[in-house]
């Protein structure tokens, strides 16, 4: 447990959070912005600051909750789509405890959830070097 840590706080018990599920390696609970009905965020009990910290043994105990949640969301609301999104450092993870955001889409919800498409940027060359430089990554 990280003491200045708001989720750990919540894990702890020593912040109130609108808990969905629980079990001895994850919490979940509802994002308290609600960015739409049912915006959950799925977190490790253990701190983790984000997904480069996760062993690949905690990101299974992790990730395998996501469809026990999703499916939670989708039979309480039945949105037309959910996205699933992890934010890790700078500029967009604003706690750094590891955590997964499940949110439910609906037709006039009024998110906006994109990436810009630059494959026009892209030559097969440049696709071959960013292949190889992951590929090569792996092992680090």
């Amino acid at each position: 447990m990280n003491e200045d840590c708001i989720f750990c706080k919540i894990v702890n018990g020593d912040i109130p959070a609108f808990r969905v599920y629980e079990d001895e390696h994850v919490l979940a609970f509802l994002d308290i912005t609600q960015g739409t009905r049912g915006h959950t965020l799925l977190v490790p009990k253990k701190h983790v600051e984000n997904a480069y910290g996760l062993s690949e043994e905690d990101a299974a105990m992790l990730f395998k909750r996501v469809p026990k949640i999703a499916r939670a969301i989708k039979h309480a609301f039945d949105p037309i789509g959910l996205n699933i999104i992890n934010n890790n450092d700078q500029p967009l993870q604003s706690v750094f405890h590891v955590h997964i955001h499940l949110i439910p889409r609906y037709a006039s919800d009024g998110m906006v959830l994109s990436m810009k498409d630059r494959q026009d940027e892209y030559g097969k060359e440049d696709y071959e070097a960013v292949r190889k430089a992951i590929k090569e990554s792996l092992g680090h």
